[in-house]
């Protein structure tokens, strides 16, 4: 299983720190550059892998650490977040990772996580060499049909390598199988890049081997990729998935996936519908973004503009993610293409809410208004859900979210004709041309939510579900 160790640093790692950190591993290994100039690889004689280390990120968003790497580690922001990946190829890699933190955390000062993996002296002897069909870095098997992935960390994020490696993946076809512990949890950005391409969840179970840890299904490895066990009826569902986590806690989620469009001019921003939605639902901006998890910069529409135009003039889309304060967990996950359309940003937002706190359903009406009047809207679905507050999924049984609102955009009303709902709509936005917002229910009652949302058209209207939202089927 591939060893990640992060060093925590108040200071930025410089050229003679990070050789420092390098030469954990004796002088007869070898650097060598890899990502585009964001990643170094500390390689055997042979030119075999063993550590890749990312270039230091400064993390200036507060509550990014301990969201990541739990309570015990803390980081005070900002902090310099230095991330050193071992192969699993090689025996006595993760040490060398290992080796890499704990030197530039005693030079610099700060904290290694995990922290029982922080060392300072030599790891001599490390060999090993290039196997042909060996596979790329990031990934710890490779076949025809899947990349496997092994993750140790008690909560996998959207970081830099993993977000390559589901690039990669989705280039070649493959699924990705990502193989984690009992106990890992995935954060809101890594559950929807996950949803975003062929993958499973796969999690290692003393009593059934592995299961799936979004549907629960029993796996088995056929020699190529993990798949569902069949039995009579169906696949088998892994006792471990069904366990009750006990009585509802009153914790609860709030999802909104929404859709807006965009002229394609220079006076574009970016950035302003999800912070709508921010202010509306939270009483405050977004707290940071970042292509990427942990989210390092302060919340900027200008810098995410900017990013999104460069990348445009390449035809290429743009994936970020957005926090809020440690005090309001909300994630957001935002992809934004040119399309013949115009600008489209591809919205999705949860906000966790404590027990005791209330849901804002009732706040959904005046979001539309906005988002409606000023910001682009098409479509929008409001979800609510019993689940954890700090965003987080946990490879167990979930309940779905239970939708509360659906509404139409201008452009989309327009082209609808009559309205032939059940119920009425409440008309918001501009007078001349209006949206349609419907409300659902207030999330505790599944079955008139569903068919609601089915007698206004919302099941394929381009919004979809939030993350969640679908069940999975075996592949």
């Amino acid at each position: 299983m591939t060893q990640d160790v992060i060093a925590l640093t108040p200071r930025m790692p410089d050229t003679r720190t990070l050789m420092a950190g390098l030469l954990a591993g004796g002088p007869e290994l070898f650097v060598r550059p890899g990502g585009e100039g964001a990643v170094v690889e500390l390689c055997t004689a042979a030119g075999a892998a063993l550590v890749a280390v990312e270039a230091p990120r400064y993390v200036q968003v507060p509550g990014e650490v301990e969201r990541l790497l739990g309570p015990e580690v803390r980081g005070t922001s900002p902090v310099w977040w230095t991330e050193a990946r071992a192969s699993s190829a090689v025996e006595g890699a993760g040490e060398l990772a290992g080796a890499v933190g704990g030197r530039l955390a005693s030079v610099l000062g700060g904290d290694v996580w995990p922290r029982r993996s922080a060392r300072t002296e030599v790891v001599a002897g490390l060999t090993g060499a290039v196997v042909e069909g060996a596979p790329p870095s990031g990934v710890d098997l490779l076949t025809d049909r899947a990349a496997v992935v092994m993750q140790g960390r008690p909560v996998v994020a959207a970081t830099t390598w993993l977000t390559d490696v589901v690039r990669n993946v989705a280039r070649t076809g493959r699924e990705l199988d990502l193989v984690t512990p009992a106990g890992t949890r995935l954060t809101f950005p890594a559950r929807t890049l996950l949803d975003g391409v062929p993958s499973r969840w796969v999690v290692s179970d003393p009593e059934c081997g592995y299961y799936d840890g979004l549907t629960g299904a029993v796996l088995c490895w056929d020699g190529e990729r993990f798949a569902p066990v069949m039995v009579e009826g169906g696949s088998r569902t892994a006792d471990a998935f069904l366990e009750p986590s006990g009585a509802d806690t009153g914790e609860r989620q709030l999802l909104l996936s929404l859709r807006t469009v965009h002229p394609a001019d220079e006076r574009l921003v970016l950035g302003r519908a999800l912070e709508q939605c921010w202010r509306t639902l939270t009483g405050a901006p977004p707290a940071g973004w970042s292509t990427a998890e942990p989210v390092n910069v302060p919340w900027s529409t200008r810098q995410l503009t900017d990013l999104a135009r460069t990348r445009a003039q390449r035809s290429l889309p743009t994936w970020t993610v957005a926090v809020g304060s440690p005090d309001r967990p909300a994630v957001a996950t935002v992809r934004t293409a040119r399309t013949r359309l115009g600008v489209e940003e591809h919205i999705t937002l949860a906000v966790g809410h404590r027990v005791g706190e209330r849901t804002p359903v009732d706040a959904l009406p005046e979001l539309a208004e906005a988002l409606a009047g000023r910001h682009g809207l098409a479509t929008m679905v409001g979800q609510v859900r019993i689940a954890r507050a700090d965003l987080t999924t946990p490879a167990r049984h979930e309940p779905p979210p239970v939708p509360v609102s659906f509404t139409l955009g201008p452009e989309a009303v327009s082209g609808r004709g009559a309205d032939h709902a059940a119920f009425a709509p409440l008309r918001v936005g501009p007078a001349t041309r209006p949206a349609l917002h419907y409300a659902l229910g207030d999330g505790t009652d599944p079955a008139s939510a569903w068919w609601r949302l089915r007698k206004v058209g919302g099941d394929g209207s381009g919004a979809g579900p939030a993350p969640g939202g679908t069940p999975r089927g075996g592949r």
